[in-house]
């Protein structure tokens, strides 16, 4: 049941809160929209989609021609439009999505949140593994095609300070280390960071830029693609 009345048409609705082991979570719906606040700071709503599906495209853009069922790791479940994107999309092969949140996963597999990814999460190419993003990179000895993570506002505005290490050399590495030879790491971001690009490139990846969606008002939101050499 939700927690606060709907007052005005801009006002919000509170469905779910919990206390996890990274702290607070809040699924809101705002009108015909569903927000995710964490720790008190906005994450995501489905008032638009552009930039998570760009997340997508770019990474699968930027992969050589000619390779076949491309695997692909969603970093973050969020409001599900990456993951619908992806699976929406014959071309990708295998389709896992790394999500440390149960409350999130729980609002996507019979939550309000189904309405987005339902679809995506019946399809068999797709799995949820329910862990640490960055403990799921430095462990694992899977290996992916292209890496599109949205976890954080950006490199330079993270969620929990933990996360922060996704984004130094150490966190790069195991980025790196998870792709194939000509794989393509993708990064969302609520803003551009040239700090981040010069990362990239120190940690050996190739073909660095930053691809702009544009916004209404104030700094565009960007993915940042970069390639491990083939």
């Amino acid at each position: 049941m939700p927690t606060a009345d709907r007052h005005t048409a801009h006002s919000s609705v509170t469905l779910d809160r919990r206390e996890g082991p990274y702290g607070e979570v809040v699924l809101r719906e705002r009108g015909d929209d569903f927000e995710i606040i964490a720790n008190g700071c906005f994450l995501m709503d489905t008032a638009d989609g552009r930039s998570e599906r760009l997340l997508i495209d770019a990474a699968l853009a930027a992969l050589s021609a000619g390779r076949t069922d491309p695997a692909v790791l969603v970093g973050g479940l969020g409001v599900g439009f990456s993951l619908a994107h992806a699976a929406a999309e014959p071309r990708w092969g295998r389709i896992a999505v790394v999500e440390r949140e149960q409350a999130i996963i729980d609002w996507h597999l019979d939550g309000p949140l189904a309405r987005i990814s339902a679809v995506a999460l019946a399809d068999p190419r797709t799995a949820i593994l329910a862990t640490d993003l960055v403990t799921y990179l430095r462990t694992t000895t899977d290996r992916y095609d292209a890496l599109c993570l949205d976890i954080d506002n950006g490199p330079d505005w993270t969620v929990t300070e933990d996360n922060g290490s996704l984004y130094s050399a150490s966190g790069l590495a195991d980025c790196r280390e998870r792709l194939n030879p000509g794989g393509v790491l993708a990064v969302w971001s609520a803003q551009p960071s040239t700090a981040f690009e010069q990362a990239l490139k120190n940690a050996g990846f190739i073909g660095v830029r930053t691809e702009e969606v544009r916004v209404a008002r104030g700094v565009p939101d960007v993915v940042h693609l970069a390639l491990r050499d083939g």
